[in-house]
């Protein structure tokens, strides 16, 4: 079965909020999917995944730093031709998601388009879309 490993830091809740709606729409897929803070992320989980979404909220018009180093270490893992997808939440500029995205083509990722950024805490028809992206995941898995 395919798996999708949804990785999140989130400072407020809401982009953990996104990360469990995305795995939700992927398992009504009947794919296999997990979300976990990227504290939890292990080598193992990230290596056995056919997609991986990443979501970050933005500090300072930039990813926050902690999670830039996780997706830089993506890298190493030959996450080359996996399925990518870049999420999170903002308060004012909302660059994160975008940033996320551009570092994971540089590193061979198939990143799905276009990325998902809600201000703020989501809303109901944040995390529908939320749960689209999870079925979009998960529809491509299935296709490839």
């Amino acid at each position: 079965m395919p798996k999708v490993v949804v990785v999140y830091l989130s400072t407020s809740g809401n982009t953990k909020a996104m990360a469990d709606a995305i795995v939700e729409g992927a398992i009504s897929r009947n794919v296999d999917a997990i979300s976990m803070n990227f504290h939890e992320a292990k080598i193992e989980d990230l290596k056995s995944a056919d997609a991986i979404a990443v979501g970050s909220s933005t500090f300072h018009y930039k990813i926050l730093p902690p999670m830039e180093k996780f997706i830089e270490s993506l890298s190493k893992l030959n996450a080359k031709d996996k399925v990518g997808a870049a999420f999170g939440s903002y308060g004012w500029s909302g660059e994160a998601p975008g940033l996320i995205a551009e570092k994971m083509r540089a590193i061979g990722m198939k990143v799905i388009d276009p990325v998902l950024r809600v201000q703020y805490a989501p809303a109901e028809k944040d995390l529908e879309e939320c749960k689209r992206l999870g079925k979009d995941l998960a529809n491509k898995l299935k296709k490839a």
